[in-house]
C-alpha cells in the first residue's frame, strides 16, 4: 500500500533528518574511531578549534576489573608512553593528568591509575593558527588484572569544529586534574611541611580537613628516579596527617640533596601538585 506524504511534511522529514546527519557528521569529527584491545578501548578528542592553543583529549575505557596506570605507576606497573611526533601543524602536545587512584597489586604493593574509563586532557599548541591541524599518536600502555597486557594503538584525528561536541567532556576531564600549589599554602587541603629525618627518610605534614582520607604521591626530577609511594604514620601530630618515604630507587650517581621534587596530594574532592627542592 502506498502512502502519499504531503510535501511540507516531506520537507520537514527530511530537514530533520538533514539535520541529524549533520549533528552525526560533527561528533565522528570530534572523535577518532575506538580502537579496541580485547579489554581496553582508546580514541583521540579534539576540543573546539580557537588560535593556536587547542584542547584535546586522550580517551581510554577499561572493562570492569580492569585498570592502567599513571605516570608514575607506583611499586609494579608500566606508564603509558606517547608520541605526537607525527602530527600536521603541531608545535608541541602536553599531557595532562587527572588525579589517580591507588590500588592493591598483589604482590604486597601498591599501583596508581584508573579504572572503567578516564580522559587525558591535552594541552596543543599549534605552528601556525590559520592553518589546519591533525593529531596523530602512537599510544602504548598496559591493562591489568591479574596480569598486564601491553597495548599499542595508533589514532589521527583533525580539529575542524568552531564548537566541538567533546569540549564538555574536556572541561570535566581538565577539571579533575590536580591544581598548581605552594606548601604551606592556606588551602584546607594542602602540604604544611616537607623535611629529612635522617640521610634516607623523608616527612610530609599534610593539613587534611575533618580527617578525611587522602593518599600522596611523589616524583623525582626525571622519570629515572623510582621514588616509593609515601606511607601515612600511625600517630601523627595533632591537626596533621604525616606521611614518610625512603629516598630509594635513585638513578646511580643521583643526589637528593637539592632534588627537585612533585608531590600530588589526591583528596575527596580536591586534588594538588606541589614542586620544592629537597634540603
Amino acid at each position: 500500500m502506498f502512502t502519499q506524504v504531503p510535501p511540507r511534511a516531506a520537507i520537514g522529514v527530511a530537514t530533520a533528518l538533514f539535520a541529524s546527519a549533520l549533528a552525526i557528521a560533527a561528533h565522528a569529527d570530534d572523535a577518532s574511531p575506538w580502537q579496541r584491545d580485547g579489554h581496553s578501548a582508546v580514541r583521540l578528542l579534539a576540543g573546539s578549534r580557537s588560535g593556536a592553543v587547542l584542547l584535546g583529549g586522550i580517551a581510554i575505557q577499561l572493562q570492569p576489573g580492569w585498570k592502567t596506570y599513571w605516570r608514575m605507576p607506583g611499586d609494579s606497573g608500566v606508564p603509558p608512553r606517547f608520541d605526537f611526533s607525527k602530527s600536521d601543524n603541531v608545535e608541541a602536545v602536553t599531557v595532562m593528568w587527572p588525579a589517580p587512584l591507588k590500588f592493591d597489586d598483589g604482590a604486597g604493593g601498591h599501583s596508581i591509575g584508573y579504572h572503567d574509563q578516564i580522559v587525558l586532557p591535552l594541552r596543543i599548541v599549534a605552528k601556525s593558527a590559520d592553518k589546519p591541524v591533525t593529531l596523530r599518536a602512537e599510544i602504548n600502555y598496559a591493562v591489568c588484572e591479574k596480569l598486564c597486557i601491553p597495548v599499542e594503538a595508533n589514532a589521527e584525528l583533525g580539529f575542524n569544529s568552531v564548537a566541538s561536541t567533546e569540549d564538555a567532556n574536556l572541561r570535566a576531564a581538565l577539571d579533575t586534574v590536580p591544581k598548581p600549589a605552594t606548601i604551606g599554602d592556606p588551602n584546607p587541603l594542602t602540604i604544611r611541611d616537607v623535611k629529612r629525618d635522617g640521610p634516607k627518610n623523608v616527612v610530609v605534614d599534610v593539613v587534611v580537613p575533618d580527617g578525611r582520607n587522602v593518599n600522596l604521591y611523589v616524583e623525582g626530577p626525571t622519570p629515572d628516579w623510582a621514588l616509593p609511594i609515601p606511607a601515612p604514620v600511625a600517630h601523627s601530630p595533632p591537626g596533621v596527617k604525616r606521611f614518610t618515604f625512603e629516598l630509594d630507587g635513585l638513578p646511580p650517581g643521583a643526589k637528593p640533596e637539592g632534588a627537585a621534587l612533585k608531590f600530588t596530594l589526591v583528596g575527596p574532592d580536591k586534588s594538588y601538585e606541589f614542586n620544592t627542592n629537597l634540603e
